[in-house]
């Protein structure tokens, strides 16, 4: 099959690392699938006395990413609490275990005590009424547990944000025993694939040609960005958020309310996750590895060379080859992962407040 090589440089909008998963629309889409799953159960009483009036599922679904910066408009004063009691709320968002593993393990290499799977697990243990202080070390209240979950079902469903690439100068893909093999010298954290480039513009041809376009809109225009455009897209950044675009082109879909409709019309078969409610994170994390590997499918890293951020920090990179089509098996695959994210998101929430 025909390959696309992609170009080197890294523009200053991506040297951060600093990754939003799914995006603003992936998040708000699986937000939207579980309002509308949970119309009229129990659920949904208790979720809305957790609310601030006018809010949803949807509508805080990206609560945890906007408190990172401004980009969502001034930050309130509960998003400023928040992050002074919580210092390492970045971490909340992802783990890092080798793509090429089958299960998370706790303390296992690419794991931490502030990963995802953690922090999912605390914040269902606070909704149960289940929590203590040793369970909740960072004291989340029932609405950050709320909040928490319903961004994090979302996260743990973006197979970067689970499966990670470990790599060494030449490209090669490892898989390290332990954590002390990550050196920094022979291997290397791609940072949920911070670190891998594609091509941005060659990207958007190749979906062009396989991706169908969505009609003529009438509405407004969405205003050009005031940031220069990068000629490269990390391979991180194009799952968060390119292929969630994919995803709703293909379903002739504009707005997550739309997708949330076409699919749950679709009556999509979710498989149901098994046992107490506090292990469905290493469930929905071993479903997100078997994900990864097919996002890593025939992706081929090329050797490293070195970009410097604004901050002047000296950093690697890789250039990706990847498949002519790959547009259709990622997009299909997001489709796949924000439904079930959706599902998930639900089914979880029924559990802790059950009929």
């Amino acid at each position: 099959m025909k390959k696309l090589l992609t170009v080197l440089a890294l523009g200053a909008a991506f040297s951060s690392g600093n990754a939003l998963a799914w995006g603003n629309d992936g998040h708000r889409a699986v937000g939207a699938i579980a309002d509308q799953l949970l119309k009229g159960s129990a659920a949904q009483a208790q979720i809305a006395s957790l609310l601030l009036p006018g809010e949803s599922l949807e509508k805080i679904a990206n609560w945890p990413d906007c408190v990172k910066g401004t980009y969502c408009g001034p930050q309130s004063p509960e998003m400023l609490t928040y992050v002074a009691a919580n210092p390492k709320h970045g971490e909340y968002h992802y783990t890092n275990v080798p793509f090429q593993n089958v299960h998370y393990h706790d303390h296992a290499v690419g794991t931490a005590d502030d990963d995802i799977v953690q922090t999912l697990k605390q914040a269902i243990l606070v909704l149960q009424g289940k929590a203590d202080a040793a369970s909740n070390p960072h004291r989340f209240s029932k609405r950050e547990a709320l909040i928490l979950i319903t961004h994090l079902v979302g996260d743990i469903h973006q197979p970067l944000h689970v499966g990670n690439a470990f790599v060494g100068k030449d490209g090669s893909f490892f898989v390290p025993a332990t954590q002390a093999q990550i050196d920094d010298v022979a291997i290397f954290n791609a940072r949920g694939g911070n670190d891998l480039l594609l091509d941005d513009a060659k990207m958007t041809a190749l979906s062009n040609a396989v991706i169908p376009a969505l009609p003529a809109d009438d509405g407004e225009a969405r205003p050009a960005s005031p940031y220069p455009k990068s000629p490269t897209k990390p391979l991180h950044s194009y799952w968060d958020s390119t292929v969630v675009d994919y995803a709703m082109r293909r379903l002739s879909t504009r707005t997550p309310q739309q997708f949330a409709r076409t699919v749950i019309a679709s009556a999509p078969q979710v498989a149901r996750n098994s046992g107490d409610p506090v292990s469905w994170p290493y469930q929905w994390a071993d479903a997100s590895l078997a994900a990864s590997k097919i996002a890593y499918a025939a992706v081929v890293a090329g050797p490293a060379t070195q970009q410097t951020s604004r901050k002047g920090d000296v950093y690697n990179v890789w250039t990706l080859t990847v498949p002519d089509n790959y547009p259709v098996p990622s997009s299909a695959l997001a489709k796949q992962q924000l439904i079930e994210g959706g599902y998930r998101l639900a089914a979880v929430l029924q559990a802790i407040w059950p009929q």
